[in-house]
């Protein structure tokens, strides 16, 4: 049977003769009505009805039952074509289907009667595919609005895994929910959650994650120096120690998939201040040495000093000078405050007439220093050696 397109209805009316007594008037006669009368059948979309009809052709016939036809309905045999007795008349009508494939959007016509049929009328490749509709659903006069989302190869990377998937979901959001993927409020997704799924997408959900630490940092401590005159110039001494103080530093963290990638200062609690250290640096004149006596510079002992006679030249003074400095005449103790080959103080090295250091004297001005005091306040200034004299 062929199928034809209805062109829009003409001005021309066609109607069937409604009673046989007129009829015959005009014909002439029984007969001739018992000619022209012929039986169809209409089959206006699957809806058939059996007719008698006196119609020449088929736009008589529809006209006579009230069926009209647009430019998107189908009519076979064309509307233009005599009927005979025993024609099938079928029109089929033309639904508006607002299809939408992947996001993309088009209107079109069919004269198809259900979803599925429609999809195959018009050419469209369904296998697998999401629809919004039923296949099975009747496709009304009114049209259909229908989705079509294809199946899709992509891929979601996230925790570590990479998933490869092919999926019908509509975009990007239905996608993750489908493989498993929460997306949590601060995370980041290479691709809009609401943007439609594409071939061979790939998505990618970082982890971001913020947190807080702390870390105890030293304080450096600081120094300065103070002059007094307690001391002579060139003399220092350290009145405080220096101690570094410390304190606990708050920072915001950022980490992405466990990486930290931020690490900034947001406060600080001092726990115990740095402590100054203190110098003290001598400013007193040192005194002029005083000249040695006359004895002292005509003679020497028999350890290298001066003479200050009384038995004193006879003692044994090396041996004093190696329990005491190991015989070295520059030492100066750990704690520095005790020179030379005798250990002298610098107090008591002034107050046998030594000038500057002990240490920095020559030995035979050490010894002769040493002399003096002996004669002075005797052994007893070298409590633990003074034995060896």
């Amino acid at each position: 049977m062929q199928l034809r397109t209805i062109l829009p209805a003409t001005s021309r009316t066609v109607r069937i003769a409604a009673g046989g007594t007129a009829l015959a008037a005009v014909l002439g006669g029984t007969a001739a009505f018992t000619v022209l009368d012929k039986d169809v059948t209409l089959d206006a979309d699957g809806s058939r009805t059996e007719l008698s009809v006196f119609g020449g052709t088929v736009a008589d016939v529809l006209e006579s039952e009230g069926v009209e036809v647009g430019p998107h309905d189908i009519v076979a045999p064309a509307v233009d074509t005599a009927v005979a007795d025993g024609t099938d008349i079928v029109v089929r009508y033309g639904r508006q289907l607002t299809l939408t494939v992947d996001g993309e959007q088009q209107v079109r016509w069919t004269t198809a009667r259900t979803v599925d049929e429609a999809l195959a009328d018009l050419g469209v490749r369904a296998d697998g595919a999401q629809l919004s509709a039923s296949r099975s659903q009747p496709l009304g006069r009114s049209g259909l609005v229908l989705d079509v989302v294809t199946p899709k190869s992509a891929v979601v990377v996230a925790d570590g895994q990479e998933r490869a998937v092919t999926t019908t979901a509509a975009d990007v959001a239905a996608l993750l929910a489908e493989t498993g993927v929460t997306v949590r409020e601060g995370d980041e997704v290479s691709v809009d959650t609401a943007a439609r799924v594409t071939p061979e997408m790939r998505v990618q959900v970082v982890r971001v994650d913020r947190s807080q630490s702390t870390e105890q940092v030293a304080i450096p401590h600081g120094s300065r120096t103070e002059e007094t005159d307690a001391l002579y110039e060139g003399e220092r001494k350290v009145v405080t120690e220096g101690v570094d103080g410390s304190k606990t530093v708050t920072f915001d963290d950022v980490f992405r998939d466990g990486v930290r990638v931020a690490h900034d200062a947001v406060g600080e609690t001092v726990d115990a201040q740095p402590v100054e250290r203190v110098v003290q640096v001598g400013t007193k004149q040192k005194p002029q040495p005083a000249p040695a006596p006359a004895a002292a510079s005509s003679s020497a002992s028999s350890s290298g000093g001066g003479s200050v006679g009384g038995g004193v030249d006879s003692l044994n003074w090396s041996a004093l000078a190696a329990c005491e400095s190991g015989g070295n005449p520059s030492i100066v103790s750990a704690t520095g405050k005790y020179h030379g080959l005798y250990q002298f103080s610098v107090a008591t090295w002034r107050s046998v007439g030594g000038s500057g250091l002990p240490s920095q004297a020559s030995a035979a001005e050490q010894t002769y220093r040493a002399k003096l005091l002996y004669q002075r306040s005797g052994a007893g200034q070298w409590p633990t050696c003074g034995k060896r004299l």
